[in-house]
C-alpha cells in the first residue's frame, strides 16, 4: 500500500506526466458526455424501443463499443468505428499497394499523409453508415419520436453524426499528442468500461435471486472472469526472445558492435485484427440474407446470429485461426529482419546470417503463431460459454473476444507509458521487478 501512494506521489509530482493525465481524463470525459447528447429532432423520452433492439446481439456489441451511445441516439452514434474501419483499410492497401508502401517508408511525411487519408476515408465511411443508422432510427421509433419534418431531419442528421464522429477521431488524437496512451484505444476501451457497472449490478442481482444460485455462484463467476483476465495478459504479453550476436567493427580509434541483443518475437502477432476480421467476415453473408425471403437462407443467418450456438462460435474460431496466421505473415517479415541484421553486422548464433536466418525466423513464428492462434481463438469465443453458463450477454462480453482484449492491451499500454516516465526520472517504476510490457515493449493490442 506504501508503495503504491508513493508511486502516485511521484506521478503528481511530475509536472508533465500529471498534466497529461489530467489531459486524457478530461478529454474522456468531453467523450463520455458526448455520448448522452441526443441527436436534434429526436425526443429522448421515446428511445426505449432503441434500446431494447441494442440489448443483445450485432446491435448490442456495436453499442457496447460505442458507450451506450449507439443506444441513446447520441450525436455520437456512430462512435469511432468508421475511423477505425478506415484504418484497417488503409492497413491492408499498405500491404498491397506499392504507393502505399511507398508513403509507409517516407518517415514523418508519409504518416502524415496516411493520416489525411484516413480522415478522407472515415467521412466517407460515415457518410455511408450514416443514412443506415438514421432508417434504422426510423423503422424502430414510433412516428411521434421524430420533431422535425423528415427532408430537413434527414440532412441535419447525417450531418451531426459526420460531425460526431470526426470530432470523436480528434479528441482521440489529441489524447495521442498531448495526453498519455493511445487516443483512439482509450475511446473504445472507455465505451467498454462505461457499460461493466451496469453489467456487473444486472449479474450480481441475477445471482441472488432465486433461480441465480446465490452468492456463492456469483463469487466463482468473479473468480473465472479474474482467471480469463490473467491468461488475456499472458496472451497479450507472451514473446520468444531470440538472441542475436552483433560481431566487431573497428572505425578509426573506436569499436562498435561485439554486444549480444535479443529480438521479441510476439506469440500473438496479429493483436485483436483477427478477430476484427473474422466477424467482418461472418457478418457479409448475413447481410445478403437479409435481402433474401428464402427460408433455407433465413435459417442460416439465424445460425449466424446466434453468438452461443456451437457452429457460428466453431467457424468463429477456425476463421480467428486462419487469419491469426494470415495477418502475422503479413506484417512479421522474416526476410526483412534477417536483412537488416546482416546490414548491421549481426547474427543468430549457430545460423548462418542471409537466407538461413530468415528460414529459421519463420520457422520460429511458425510455431508461436500456432498456439497463439489457438488462445486468441479461445479467448474469443470464452463469452458464448459464460452464456451457456448462465451469465446475460451483457456481463458475458467481458469473459473474452475483443472487448477483453482491447481493455487489456490498452490498459498495459497506458501503464508501460507512464513506467517509462517514471524511469526516465530515475523513479521507481510501477512494479517491483521486471517491466509492464505494452504495444511498444512486447505486447499487442491493436
Amino acid at each position: 500500500m506504501r508503495k503504491l501512494i508513493d508511486t502516485i506521489k511521484n506521478i503528481w509530482g511530475i509536472e508533465d506526466l500529471r498534466n497529461r493525465i489530467l489531459t486524457t481524463i478530461g478529454i474522456l470525459a468531453i467523450y463520455r458526455l458526448g455520448s448522452f447528447v441526443v441527436i436534434p429532432g429526436v425526443d429522448p423520452a421515446q428511445l426505449s424501443a432503441l434500446q431494447d433492439q441494442t440489448a443483445d446481439g450485432l446491435l448490442g456489441l456495436l453499442n457496447m463499443f460505442t458507450g451506450g451511445a449507439f443506444s441513446q441516439a447520441s450525436i455520437f452514434a456512430l462512435g469511432i468505428m468508421p475511423y477505425i474501419s478506415a484504418s484497417i483499410v488503409i492497413q491492408l492497401l499498405g500491404m498491397a499497394i506499392p504507393y502505399f508502401q511507398k508513403l509507409q517508408k517516407e518517415g514523418e511525411s508519409g504518416r502524415r499523409k496516411i493520416n489525411n487519408i484516413t480522415r478522407y476515408l472515415t467521412i466517407l465511411i460515415t457518410a455511408g453508415q450514416a443514412p443506415g443508422y438514421i432508417a434504422n432510427l426510423k423503422a424502430t421509433l414510433p412516428e411521434s419520436a421524430f420533431l422535425l419534418p423528415a427532408g430537413g431531419f434527414w440532412l441535419s442528421s447525417i450531418i451531426i453524426l459526420i460531425t460526431g464522429t470526426m470530432f470523436v477521431m480528434w479528441l482521440g488524437e489529441k489524447i495521442t499528442d498531448r495526453g498519455i496512451g493511445n487516443g483512439i484505444s482509450l475511446l473504445i476501451m472507455i465505451g467498454i468500461i462505461a457499460g461493466l457497472p451496469q453489467s456487473l449490478m444486472q449479474e450480481f442481482v441475477s445471482a441472488l435471486g432465486s433461480a441465480g444460485g446465490g452468492l456463492v455462484i456469483f463469487l466463482v463467476e468473479m473468480l473465472a472472469l479474474l482467471f480469463v483476465i490473467l491468461i488475456t495478459i499472458l496472451l497479450v504479453q507472451g514473446t520468444r526472445r531470440i538472441p542475436v550476436q552483433y560481431a566487431k567493427r573497428v572505425v578509426g580509434n573506436k569499436q562498435y558492435g561485439g554486444v549480444r541483443q535479443f529480438i521479441p518475437l510476439k506469440v500473438n502477432a496479429a493483436g485483436v485484427m483477427p478477430i476484427i476480421f473474422a466477424q467482418a467476415i461472418m457478418f457479409v453473408p448475413i447481410t445478403l440474407v437479409g435481402f433474401s425471403e428464402n427460408e433455407s437462407l433465413q435459417g442460416v443467418a439465424a445460425v449466424l446470429t446466434d453468438f452461443g450456438g456451437f457452429w457460428y462460435n466453431l467457424m468463429f474460431f477456425v476463421m480467428i485461426v486462419i487469419f491469426t496466421y494470415f495477418y502475422t505473415a503479413m506484417t512479421v517479415n522474416p526476410n526483412q529482419m534477417a536483412d537488416d541484421m546482416k546490414k548491421n553486422g549481426g547474427f543468430i548464433p549457430g545460423i548462418k546470417p542471409g537466407r538461413s536466418t530468415a528460414d529459421y525466423l519463420d520457422a520460429v513464428m511458425s510455431r508461436i503463431t500456432f498456439p497463439g492462434s489457438l488462445f486468441l481463438g479461445l479467448v474469443a469465443i470464452l463469452p458464448a460459454f459464460a452464456m451457456a453458463g448462465g451469465i446475460n450477454m451483457q456481463f458475458a462480453q467481458f469473459y473474452g473476444g475483443t472487448s477483453l482484449l482491447i481493455l487489456v492491451g490498452v490498459i498495459l499500454d497506458t501503464l508501460q507509458q507512464i513506467e517509462s516516465h517514471l524511469l526516465m526520472r530515475h523513479y521507481d517504476g510501477l512494479m517491483d521487478s521486471g517491466r509492464i510490457k505494452g504495444k511498444s515493449s512486447g505486447g499487442s493490442m491493436m
